[in-house]
């Protein structure tokens, strides 16, 4: 028997299921951290005195320091080998979480998110290769349907958890949690975890230090041009146009490096793989607008509908219920279906969940919130365990690793610029409402003068004349507009989101499916 065939047959001797059990406990605790911060962000925000432009950053820096640490995965299993470098990356993340909730500054959270994500970018392309290596047949399918759940479920959860624990404790508590988990994660994994030949200890290890070094160039101001850019008016700022300069000539040089070096960061050669490509590309978007959403509705209903943190991360939880019967559902029909059909389903989901969304007002009940919440959950499931798993099981075992890495850092790159863009697409939404809602307050709407002056009639007492009383009058009527224009902005999002899942459709048809969940084999 090879070499290469031996590595092909490797199985680890301990029951695969604890062997798995510390990295999808680790997976967990980082995929939460993506979203456990949203509704407390007002928190945050007051607590250090900055605008909520600012306190976005305790958000995106999380995710773009997860995306400057994920290539360097495949680097740091072969120097210090897998176990040890999944143990340190727990014990990092562990650490940061412990600082983020000491933190005295907006400053020191922010840096601590940083050094918080560094240590969490390992662990989630990690427990993606420990899944597809330790099982094979029916048993991976099972793995991957943990994984899958863990990764869609944990962000669903955050809201709801840091708006539970931010009301009835206080905002640290979101990150002092992860302290006694994330220290019986590294006690599961030195026990149980196991690495396979190819992800040992090796010697005469090298890093591409320029490959690191256009990493850093092409994500650091990518990240700053998003964040700031709807603040700056975007290219009509020099500084704008210089940054994302620098930011194209380093995403180039990034990927140019890694293609002409001797030993790259990631390896290319998996983008020949037609399933890796479309499903990666198709993960990409489908992150962007999840992390989006999350991002944006829990704002949507503690600012427009007054809704406290808890209650605003409750009414996602429906997310999570659909992402569970999703699962039993997969459970149940087994392999009576293609992965393309239940990816062709969950689609559908995630488009018709969005668009609910998106036609919601002011005169909401729960229900209308909880409804396309259960469906995008669904949708989630339907659409990110059949394409992770499609995009991923034509691969050699040996490829699994660096291709989970690969993926892995331009979905959370995805999830980041989604993040950071949502913020843009409801100003500029808001403005483009409210421009066509002017239009009608006007002295020529009879309307208008009616509604206006039965405000000042309302108000003359209180103002002491008839010119104070229309000023007060015609001041709320404006605030009602901005309200409503707001309003707009956030459906007109969640519609665009609806219109960004209903474009990937066709993308299902260039996957190679497989005849049923049963039949996954991962040999190429």
């Amino acid at each position: 028997m090879s070499e290469n065939e031996n590595i092909e047959n490797w199985k680890p001797s301990v029951n695969p299921w604890l062997m798995i059990l510390p990295v999808m406990l680790a997976t967990f605790m980082y995929a939460l951290d993506e979203t456990v911060a949203n509704v407390a962000l007002p928190h945050i925000a007051g607590s250090y005195s900055v605008s909520s432009q600012e306190s976005i950053w305790v958000l995106t820096s999380y995710l773009m320091a997860s995306s400057i640490v994920i290539p360097m995965i495949d680097f740091f299993c072969k120097f210090l080998g897998r176990k040890n470098f999944f143990m340190l990356g727990v014990f990092i993340f562990t650490i940061a979480s412990f600082l983020c909730g000491i933190s005295n500054s907006i400053g020191m959270i922010v840096v601590a998110r940083a050094l918080q994500g560094m240590g969490g970018g390992c662990l989630m392309p990690m427990a993606q290769a420990v899944c597809m290596e330790s099982f094979t047949g029916e048993a991976r399918n099972k793995s991957m349907a943990v994984f899958g759940l863990v990764v869609i479920v944990a962000p669903i959860l955050g809201p709801v958890m840091g708006g539970w624990i931010t009301e009835n404790w206080s905002w640290p508590y979101i990150f002092f949690i992860n302290v006694p988990i994330g220290f019986i994660c590294i006690a599961l994994a030195k026990k149980y975890l196991e690495d396979p030949p190819y992800a040992r200890r090796q010697k005469n290890v090298h890093l591409d230090k320029f490959g690191f070094m256009w990493l850093c160039i092409w994500l650091i101001p990518l990240q700053i041009v998003f964040d700031k850019g709807n603040d700056a008016d975007w290219f009509n700022a020099p500084w704008i146009c210089w940054l994302t300069a620098v930011a194209v000539l380093g995403g180039i040089m990034f990927f140019y490096s890694q293609i002409k070096g001797k030993n790259p960061l990631v390896k290319l050669d998996v983008f020949k793989d037609i399933n890796y490509v479309c499903g990666t590309a198709m993960i990409i978007m489908i992150n962007a607008v999840l992390l989006a959403s999350l991002a944006i509705l829990p704002q949507m209903l503690q600012y427009m509908l007054g809704y406290d943190s808890f209650l605003s991360g409750l009414a996602i939880m429906p997310r999570g219920l659909g992402a569970l019967i999703a699962l039993l559902i997969f459970g149940v029909l087994g392999g009576r279906f293609t992965y393309r059909t239940y990816g062709l389903v969950g689609l559908a989901c995630l488009a018709a969940g969005g668009w609910m969304l998106g036609l919601l007002n002011l005169q909401i009940n729960p229900m209308n919130i909880a409804i396309p919440n259960f469906i995008f959950g669904i949708g989630l499931i339907f659409t990110m365990m059949p394409i992770k798993t499609l995009s991923c099981i034509t691969l050699r075992n040996d490829q699994m690793t660096n291709a989970s890495g690969l993926q892995n850092l331009l979905q959370t790159i995805g999830g980041a610029i989604g993040t950071s863009l949502v913020a843009t697409m409801i100003s500029r939404f808001s403005q483009i409402h409210q421009n066509q809602l002017v239009k009608n307050l006007s002295d020529g709407s009879a309307v208008f003068a009616e509604r206006l002056n039965a405000y000042a009639g309302s108000f003359i007492d209180l103002a002491g004349d008839s010119l104070n009383a229309a000023y007060m009058a015609a001041k709320m009527l404006y605030n009602q507009l901005l309200q409503q224009s707001t309003l707009c902005a956030y459906m007109t999002t969640f519609k665009v989101f609806a219109v960004c899942c209903f474009i990937l459709i066709p993308f299902m048809f260039l996957l190679k499916s497989e005849k049923g969940i049963g039949n996954s084999k991962g040999t190429k």
